[in-house]
């Protein structure tokens, strides 16, 4: 846990491009709302590997938007529905079901359906999001931390030494 909060920290804090750090928000919005065994997350998986994204936010992320995800279920299951049971659709849905593919992939649930439609749908609005709060840190509040008590006692503890370690800084 500790390691973690220090890689987060080191990516925070670090050079790393904020459109690097807003992907892997984005891409974790979408695995931790939706089922984690699917056919799309091996495709999030894969942009996040091929992509210059940032491991420790997207693990992080993932983990906090699927506790998140449960409480959203009851709305994602009523979005869900009513994309399912839309008279208009109703044809392509049963194109979709008679293919294997998009059975394996669960579509025909409407919290399935309905979190991997919110989660494509704030995709953009969270990249964007994450990308000015990352910004907004760097700029206004980084060095204010830096000089506050708390910080000054943290340095001195554990988790700043794992800090120190993972970032490369060593004995400065």
């Amino acid at each position: 846990m500790i390691m973690t909060i220090a890689k987060i920290l080191k990516a925070l804090n670090s050079e790393t491009d904020p459109a690097q750090i807003g992907l892997a928000v984005s891409f974790s919005l979408i695995a931790g709302f939706t089922p984690l065994l699917s056919i799309h997350n091996l495709v999030v998986l894969f942009l996040v590997l091929i992509l210059r994204v940032n491991i420790s936010i997207f693990i992080v992320g993932t983990g906090i938007f699927s506790g998140i995800s449960f409480l959203l279920d009851p709305v994602f299951h009523k979005i869900g529905l009513g994309l399912l049971t839309a008279d208009s659709l109703t044809g392509f849905w049963t194109i979709l079901y008679n293919s294997t593919l998009w059975r394996i992939e669960r579509f025909n649930n409407s919290i399935v359906m309905g979190s991997l439609l919110v989660s494509i749908a704030l995709f953009v609005p969270v990249f964007i999001f994450s990308m000015y709060i990352v910004r907004q840190y760097r700029e206004h509040i980084l060095e204010k931390v830096r000089k506050t008590r708390i910080m000054q006692m943290i340095t001195a503890s554990r988790i700043y030494s794992a800090y120190q370690a993972v970032s490369g800084w060593g004995g400065v």
